[in-house]
């Protein structure tokens, strides 16, 4: 017991003697007497250990010290918020200006391609993402592409040097693939993101840019569903004269295919240097998913049907902001971004 007190009376004023003039010792005096590890803790503990007759008067010591701790604490709580309130008293005239900090703005392409998603969602679409570095399998051959097709030379793609088989990817189309691979249909998902290719840069072409390709996959779908799927894009995102045609084409991965052209947005129709003076202007690429795709991702094509389609936000925003140059979008030139304040 007396070894017991003589703790009890050594702590009580090594508490009365504690100072702190900063957070960091006033965390420490928490830790060593407050915590639940505190040396106070530990005499609790080894209370039992008193005999019974003795039990009682030292535990009232303990919680006399227990307490002497605690009010002790909002003591140094109070001295250290005093010293540091007393440490920031700087001169401030609160009737001058403020420093005039400048909002930023939204960049061009994060609004498309938010103002995209946001024209699918009210449809039906969802938003999937994957990888950017990806493999062979899901850039390529599950899509159709033979194998000595254009797209896989080196002059179009972004290879890994140590693995062949390894790539960045150049359409977010390896995104339908995992989607169709691993969920089972209806599927009706678009796929937004940057994609490579192995381009010199310029004003017309980038080795970075970014895609949205929509997949709906269901059974029934037809090529009217495509078209009027991309028609109300077109139109909400340009306005309700804005014109729509199909032009044939070819992909791999579709059959049929098309090209999809809008009215010029600048010329409206009459002829101008965008559009080439024919008063359309090319914003996408579709078509109905070749069976042997969905063969690849282990769908049965005799049962389902679906159409895909895959546009440029570069070519989206070029064609909404009347942006000349596809540099721009990456340079981030303080006085282009400034246009776009507006934007919300």
């Amino acid at each position: 017991m007396r070894k017991m007190q003589d703790k009890i009376t050594s702590l009580l004023n090594e508490i009365k003697q504690s100072t702190a003039g900063s957070a960091e010792e006033l965390e420490n005096f928490r830790v060593r007497f407050i915590s639940k590890k505190s040396v106070i803790g530990s005499l609790f503990s080894e209370l039992k250990n008193v005999a019974n007759e003795d039990k009682r008067e030292v535990g009232q010591q303990l919680n006399e010290l227990k307490n002497s701790a605690q009010t002790k604490f909002k003591e140094l709580i109070n001295q250290v918020d005093q010293q540091k309130n007393s440490g920031d008293s700087i001169d401030i005239d609160v009737t001058l200006p403020d420093g005039g900090i400048e909002l930023g703005a939204v960049h061009p392409l994060s609004y498309i391609q938010f103002k995209i998603i946001e024209i699918f969602e009210r449809i039906g679409f969802n938003v999937a993402d994957g990888p950017e570095i990806e493999d062979d399998w899901h850039n390529f051959s599950a899509l159709n592409f033979p194998e000595n097709h254009p797209a896989r030379e080196m002059q179009d793609t972004f290879f890994i040097e140590r693995d062949p088989d390894i790539l960045l990817r150049t359409h977010t189309s390896n995104v339908q693939v995992r989607l169709t691979e691993n969920e089972r249909p209806p599927i009706r998902s678009i796929m937004p993101g940057r994609v490579f290719r192995n381009e010199a840069i310029s004003a017309r072409a980038h080795c970075v840019f970014h895609q949205v390709e929509g997949l709906y996959v269901d059974k029934n779908v037809s090529f009217v569903d495509l078209k009027h799927t991309l028609y109300h894009f077109a139109q909400e995102m340009f306005g309700k004269d804005t014109k729509v045609r199909y032009r044939p084409s070819y992909f791999p991965f579709t059959e049929p295919s098309a090209e999809i052209d809008i009215s010029c947005q600048i010329c409206h129709g009459d002829g101008c240097q965008l559009c080439k003076y024919t008063g359309w202007v090319e914003i996408a690429g579709s078509g109905m998913v070749d069976p042997n795709v969905l063969k690849n991702c282990e769908i049965d094509p005799e049962e389902y049907t679906g159409f895909a389609f895959g546009m440029g936000i570069e070519r989206i925003t070029q064609l909404k902001f009347r942006v000349n140059d596809l540099r721009l979008y990456t340079e981030n030139d303080v006085r282009f971004l400034k246009q776009f304040r507006s934007l919300h």
